[in-house]
């Protein structure tokens, strides 16, 4: 049986934003009900590039696919810096057999503008409707046919360096080197599925037992690895989490994402010095962003709640005007995340008294954009449903807050996300129970929150 021919798929990754209207192209959907579709058609097997689950680090099993793949599929929409880069390492190495594709109204650099590239329409409002996957799924399926047809009769050039440059060779690619290639990828894919199986089933043994059958960390594939690290988190095996770190190739330990999430472990293991060390590395070498503001100001909030509890109260005060200064400050960074926005108007109504109740109520409206701004235009997830509870809960809409809770319930992924919201929730009661506020309403949600957490069903 004749093995089909591999097309490596480079495009952006999840949610990204048209730099023309401003409004967010869900690339995801194009690959799934185009792009995929589209090369299977052509009997072609897809493989689709993982730099976002790898914080954007090119490593070596990149490269093998960038130069070992018979086909490529480059999306030059957005004019996305990693497919730019890739598309130019393939065109280095392929004559031909590399077809460019972008979104009609997109402008192209002008260096790449001369591609013989397919242009394919996003519909109304970049929604990308079934009419305008049918019709990128046909034409391209034609494209890629007609490419196979081309390689055959060794009829077409597509890479602009072997246009111009008549003298200059491709390298040999030995057939040895690519079959195994071809049985690593399929490897690295059988893993990927059995950490998804145990991710879903919350089962650490299970995905303890893949990092056992990988043998040595430093030979596997980057994406695995990534994959593996936040299995773990999934399954709050913090202590797997900062033993895997420590095993890890040094190029993807100095990953931006991958340093994040270490210091996420290390606050949950309580070892906070650490947590915040790492961060603070973060932070000096790349500047605030929302994602780390918001680890950082999390470590300050669990230093907060350690100090309460041991009636330091003038210790617990500083921690928690720092938790609140450190999640401002990732919001201002990017109003758009309302992650960092909801947790700095938690602790701004726990705070309580005059001056921060008035940035409360200043910051509500603002937040609550933000948060309906990403369910209107992105693919929503368990926290921006929960964001939009805790909005409710802060402006006492009782009504609302119900609505909100059951959309969050049906999107969790991991234990730890509704056991976060209760607990926020549980200190948003105490604070207001100190202000002879009623809170009463607020016990249902929390122990439905803290059921979810449990895996136990709700009813």
């Amino acid at each position: 049986m004749t093995q089909q021919k591999l097309c490596f798929i480079l495009m952006p990754f999840g949610q990204k934003r048209d730099p023309v209207t401003g409004k967010s192209i869900d690339f995801d959907r194009i690959y799934e009900e185009s792009v995929r579709t589209a090369v299977a058609a052509a009997d072609m097997d897809p493989i689709r590039a993982d730099e976002e689950r790898t914080g954007g680090i090119i490593h070596k099993p990149m490269f093998e696919r960038l130069i070992l793949c018979d086909y490529a599929i480059a999306d030059l929409t957005t004019a996305n810096a990693n497919v730019f880069y890739e598309l130019g390492v393939r065109h280095a190495v392929r004559p031909s057999t590399t077809l460019a594709i972008f979104a009609k109204g997109q402008p192209l650099p002008f260096d790449v503008n001369y591609l013989r590239a397919l242009p394919y329409s996003l519909g109304n409002d970049l929604a990308f409707s079934s009419g305008e996957a049918s019709q990128l799924q046909r034409e391209l399926t034609d494209r890629l046919l007609e490419l196979k047809r081309q390689q055959q009769q060794n009829a077409a050039t597509d890479s602009p360096i072997f246009q111009l440059l008549p003298d200059y060779r491709a390298p040999e690619i030995d057939r040895l080197k690519t079959d195994v290639f071809r049985e690593r990828t399929v490897y690295a894919t059988s893993v990927k599925n059995a950490l998804a199986v145990a991710r879903s089933r919350r089962d650490s043994k299970a995905i303890r037992e893949v990092e056992q059958d990988l043998g040595s960390i430093a030979d596997a594939e980057a994406g695995v690895v990534v994959d593996l690290f936040l299995s773990y988190r999934a399954v709050s095996d913090w202590q797997a989490m900062r033993d895997l770190f420590e095993r890890m190739p040094r190029t993807l330990q100095r990953s931006i994402m991958v340093r994040e999430q270490l210091g996420f472990a290390y606050n949950r293991l309580g070892r906070r010095d650490e947590a915040i060390r790492v961060l603070e590395e973060v932070l000096a070498e790349q500047g605030p962003s929302s994602e780390t503001c918001g680890l950082l100001g999390r470590i300050y909030k669990d230093r907060w709640i350690e100090a309460t509890k041991a009636q330091q109260t003038t210790l617990a005060s500083g921690y928690l005007e720092r938790a609140i200064d450190t999640y401002r400050m990732g919001f201002e960074t990017d109003p758009r995340d309302a992650y960092p926005g909801i947790n700095a108007l938690t602790l701004l109504d726990i705070q309580g008294d005059e001056q921060a109740i008035a940035e409360r109520d200043e910051l509500i409206p603002v937040v609550r954009y933000a948060a309906k701004r990403r369910i209107k235009t992105a693919r929503p997830d368990y926290w921006d449903y929960a964001t939009m509870l805790e909005l409710a809960i802060l402006a006492e809409e009782r009504e609302n807050s119900k609505k909100w809770l059951n959309r969050a319930l049906t999107e969790v992924r991991e234990s730890w996300e509704p056991e976060t919201t209760a607990n926020n929730l549980g200190f948003i009661r105490q604070a207001r129970a100190a202000r002879a506020i009623d809170t009463s309403w607020l016990d249902e949600i929390i122990a439905m929150l803290l059921k979810t957490a449990k895996g136990s069903p709700i009813a």
